[in-house]
């Protein structure tokens, strides 16, 4: 099998064993490692987010991995742009580069296209949410269909928030989220890539998250929080959606055991891999599912 001249898509739940799974390929493939996974970008948030460790930064070059201050704003187009130019760089060289993560919408990103739609000021969206409450969902909808006509057959009548994103894109841009969208492209062709999604047994996962919790908090985890805490960074920003920080910081403040820290953050993090595989279901139905028992028969193949 000749995929060396493809750009590999690795995506998988929490704790699927992804990142170990891209170092065996990179290994047989001359490949190297990109970061895809949002909260790995952080560079204080090293064992919550389940970084690479240094002995597998020494065998396989890694790229995009903790080089992001907490403190500072990043979103998903400046991580495709870095990752755009990470690609031509690492296949300039002749590697293959291999894109590892959990974060769907990176994904999405990358393959479809960023749509650039302006930003919207806060005091009119607040304005639409209000519409929505005061006239209720089947109202809203329809007049979301008579103000946008294409949603008709795009969003479905039950979903609300993206009805109210619909409604508030057309009528701040005085054009629909569906043209938005027909006209965003990738800057790659949909031939450079190869696709897998690592298609975890739930039941099977969850033992793996506990282990995981339990590691987290033996590594070090509440010493990463108390320096994190120390930061000051608002609750509003992203890196505090970390799993294991408000969690850590309810023991730091004596509110709970310890014991019960490794059991929220154990469930929240099945919550998340939950997620994790409802997004894989709906946008990734192209993507090679591979059960993680045939990776190392897919990794004989190449």
């Amino acid at each position: 099998m000749d995929l060396k001249s493809k750009i590999f898509l690795i995506y998988g739940p929490t704790a699927s064993g992804k990142s170990q799974f891209a170092i065996k390929l990179a290994k047989k493939i001359k490949g190297e490692v990109v970061n895809a996974d949002s909260m790995q970008v952080y560079k204080e948030l090293k064992i919550l987010t389940a970084r690479p460790l240094k002995k597998d930064f020494s065998n396989v070059k890694h790229h995009l991995y903790g080089f992001q201050n907490v403190k500072k704003n990043f979103s998903t187009g400046k991580w495709l742009q870095l990752v755009s130019e990470k690609i031509l760089d690492i296949k300039k060289r002749k590697k293959v580069p291999i894109l590892v993560g959990g974060t769907g919408l990176y994904f999405k990103a990358l393959t479809h296209g960023l749509v650039k739609i302006p930003n919207i000021p806060i005091k009119f969206r607040k304005k639409i949410r209000s519409l929505h409450k005061k006239i209720g969902s089947n109202n809203f909808f329809n007049k979301l269909i008579k103000l946008d006509p294409l949603a008709k057959n795009f969003i479905n009548q039950l979903d609300t928030q993206r009805s109210i994103r619909a409604y508030e894109i057309k009528l701040f841009t005085k054009k629909s989220m569906f043209e938005w969208f027909k006209n965003t492209k990738s800057n790659f062709e949909e031939k450079d890539f190869y696709k897998i999604y690592i298609d975890f047994p739930r039941s099977k996962l969850l033992e793996r998250i506990q282990i995981r919790a339990e590691k987290m908090i033996e590594k070090g985890a509440v010493s990463e929080v108390k320096k994190f805490i120390r930061l000051k960074i608002p609750s509003s920003k992203a890196p505090y959606k970390a799993i294991g920080i408000n969690e850590i910081r309810e023991y730091l403040d004596k509110k709970i055991e310890l014991k019960s820290v490794i059991e929220k953050i154990s469930i929240k993090t099945r919550q998340y891999a939950k997620r994790q595989s409802t997004w894989g279901r709906g946008h990734m139905l192209d993507w090679n599912k591979i059960d993680p028992d045939k990776l190392n028969k897919f990794l004989k193949k190449i």
